[in-house]
């Protein structure tokens, strides 16, 4: 079983925490997003992960060895390839062509997911879904009564189905996969301006591919700060019984601690009232501050503040009033 995990885009909506690190990279409960992502999908899958692929533009040795360690935690030999231009879905993909051999999942990094299944491999593809209140923004799939994929509809405006694909696919033939991708490219085959993934997935299927669903039961989407606040919200309740959640080494000096909350190592928490839903990451010091439902990243100092609903880079120094923040790296704010 291999992981393919295309994160090439430039996370614009989620400037400036991604001025200096990729999307994937930012920590949600103490971990990278991506780091997570690839956790729960071993989940799922009955069998050992080989490889993990991570698709990505050029950003420095320092993350590439970063991903590599990723891929090592959970046993599997980590691959880096690169996406030169953002053209679409199935280019991405294509990107990484060698390593799409055998079972294979795709993932894309910017959603987290929880799910209550166990992953089918013996299926010919399997596209993960979830049921939303509104499809219009969203891919939706259509089933048949034998719980087949029949179609795939991009936004549709008038009501075809509530199962959105949340950007996570299994296929048990890569190959074939990596061929039809091809096909798309050689016959400079878009769908508005760029090759999409859903192109090749509607030619597999036309050529008798039986997509099935799996439905998770909650997604999480890290498309900008508030979504990303609020899916460190959730994660924290989703491992909330985990020991080590506080590190050992973090200092708590007159500290009231609410949980759930994630505390790094060497953090030290003074005078203060840490929670609920907050991680705080290596060495970060918080004096007489009350900080709530937030995302503070390593090395930031936060002084004298009510902090809530807020994402703070590394290397920040924060000192003042109740706020709402979005501070990215080595940023200073005082009052």
């Amino acid at each position: 079983m291999r992981i393919i995990i295309p994160m090439a885009g430039m996370g614009k909506r989620m400037r400036p925490h991604t001025l200096t690190v990729p999307k994937p990279l930012i920590p949600i409960a103490g971990k990278p997003i991506v780091q997570r992502l690839v956790e729960d999908i071993a989940k799922v899958c009955q069998e050992p992960i080989e490889e993990v692929a991570f698709i990505i533009g050029h950003f420095g040795e320092e993350v590439e060895n970063d991903l590599l360690e990723i891929a090592a935690k959970i046993g599997a030999k980590g691959t880096i390839a690169y996406q030169e231009e953002a053209l679409g879905t199935a280019h991405a993909i294509l990107c990484a062509k060698e390593s799409l051999e055998g079972k294979v999942v795709v993932a894309f990094a910017d959603t987290l997911f929880k799910a209550d299944f166990q992953l089918d491999t013996n299926a010919d593809g399997t596209i993960w879904v979830q049921r939303v209140e509104d499809p219009r923004p969203f891919g939706v799939i259509k089933l048949n009564e034998n719980n087949e994929i029949t179609d795939f509809v991009e936004k549709p405006q008038e009501f075809i189905s509530d199962l959105a694909i949340i950007g996570i696919y299994y296929f048990r033939d890569g190959a074939y996969l990596r061929d039809e991708l091809q096909y798309l490219l050689d016959n400079n085959i878009k769908d508005k301006g760029e090759f999409q993934l859903t192109n090749a997935l509607e030619n597999m299927k036309n050529k008798g591919t039986r997509f099935i669903p799996a439905v998770i039961s909650e997604w999480l989407d890290c498309g900008n700060k508030n979504a990303t606040v609020y899916t460190n919200q959730r994660y924290l309740e989703y491992i909330k019984d985990e020991e080590g959640l506080v590190a050992s080494s973090a200092k708590l000096e007159n500290a009231v601690i609410i949980p759930p909350v994630y505390i790094g190592e060497n953090a030290q928490i003074i005078n203060s009232v840490v929670g609920p839903h907050v991680s705080i990451g290596n060495g970060t010091n918080v004096t007489n501050c009350v900080v709530s439902n937030s995302i503070i990243q390593e090395n930031t100092t936060l002084k004298n503040g009510n902090v809530a609903n807020s994402m703070l880079g590394n290397f920040v120094v924060y000192e003042g009033r109740q706020s709402d923040l979005s501070l990215g790296d080595y940023n200073t704010l005082a009052e």
